[in-house]
């Protein structure tokens, strides 16, 4: 099994800037996605980024290219999203998740394991 523990959510004004972390335990892989998605009530869950392990490669989601990096600390199995320019349409439960056969990279259904989300707030 996979465990994943996210942290760094807050509520935060337009404009402003907020990093996400995904923890990583239990089982690994040798050729893994990680995987943001984030998720409003009534909404589908929605692609944000996503990082192969092994090889650094990212994906990003269009509402978020060029204000959100996704990035990851091997020594930490830990995965990072840092979000800047933030706007109230970012306001999410932000979802963590790993993608252990490594085929595909953006879509939801390509994830196995989740962790619990973490609320993040943009007020204008």
């Amino acid at each position: 099994q996979v465990q994943l523990v996210e942290s760094g959510g807050g509520l935060v004004q337009a404009g402003g800037s907020l990093r996400l972390s995904c923890a990583v335990s239990g089982r690994t892989f040798s050729n893994y996605v990680m995987g943001w998605f984030r998720q409003d009530p009534g909404k589908e869950r929605e692609f944000v980024a996503s990082i192969r392990w092994s090889s650094g490669r990212t994906y990003y989601g269009d509402s978020v290219k060029g204000r959100f990096t996704i990035s990851r600390d091997n020594a930490k199995n830990t995965v990072y999203l840092q979000m800047n320019s933030l706007k109230p349409e970012d306001t999410a439960v932000y979802y963590c998740a790993v993608n252990t056969h490594g085929s595909g990279a953006t879509y939801a259904r390509e994830y196995e394991f989740w962790g619990q989300g973490t609320q993040v707030t943009v007020s204008s």
